[in-house]
């Protein structure tokens, strides 16, 4: 029997960047009434707090909802009336000016600069640095477009690889690459969950839209956590409806 159902979030919960819907909220809230609930993604904190904490209904139990922000570098819950910090484990400034250096001379490189951005292409989270490729504020449907298949973002990921290593480099997202430290993944950010909730890896499972090799969810999968890929929010939608059956 499954304790706890971890998330990505951003093509699984909801579309790059946007609010939960609706539907989506309520059906947490749902989930939570029978199961730990954990949502692990690259974003940070008011990404978050802008996509999924302030978007669950009144009657969500949100005691049993672990906010994993940056890949499970950082972990928010419920305590006392409030998303509190539970830690935050953050880069130094020599290698954050390393990674950002070695943004600037990849993408020389590949080749692979958009003509339009929008907003910042790079963003410090203080325990990851993220690149998204038409800025942090571009449009969904642009986003879309850009890298469907991850194949420009596999050419920039191994020309990173080449430049950093001994840091995690991973797709994520819908234009997205995340660099945390080494070792740094959503399998390391589900076993700090394990150790804080007192939950056991075998009693999750975890659900997303990036499960292959190279996606930033498929460490879930290399775990050996029980895995489904989605394509999108609305197949996640009918995800949860099952589970909350089988659970009640």
């Amino acid at each position: 029997m499954k304790q706890l159902v971890a998330f990505d979030l951003d093509g699984t919960l909801a579309e790059s960047k946007q609010p939960l819907g609706d539907p989506m909220g309520e059906a947490l809230a749902d989930l939570l009434d029978v199961a730990h609930v954990a949502v692990i993604s690259g974003g940070d904190w008011p990404q978050f707090d802008k996509q999924v904490a302030s978007r669950l209904p009144e009657r969500a139990d949100r005691s049993k909802l672990w906010l994993m922000p940056t890949t499970g570098t950082k972990l928010f819950t419920w305590q006392d009336g409030q998303w509190t910090t539970v830690y935050a484990e953050l880069f130094d400034d020599a290698t954050k000016a390393k990674i950002l250096e070695a943004f600037d001379a990849s993408l020389e490189e590949t080749g692979f600069v958009p003509e339009q951005t929008w907003g910042e292409r790079i963003e410090d989270r203080g325990s990851q640095i993220t690149f998204s490729a038409l800025g942090q504020q571009a449009p969904v449907k642009e986003k879309e477009h850009w890298d469907p298949k991850f194949e420009k973002r596999k050419v920039i990921q191994a020309d990173l690889k080449k430049r950093l290593p001994g840091l995690s480099i991973n797709m994520g997202g819908a234009t997205s690459i995340d660099i945390t430290q080494e070792g740094v993944d959503k399998a390391y950010g589900l076993k700090r969950l394990r150790d804080e909730s007192g939950i056991a890896l075998d009693a999750m499972m975890f659900i997303g839209d990036a499960i292959f090799p190279g996606g930033n969810d498929y460490p879930a999968k290399e775990l050996g956590l029980d895995t489904v890929r989605v394509r999108d929010p609305e197949e996640t939608l009918a995800v949860i409806a099952g589970i909350v059956a089988c659970l009640k």
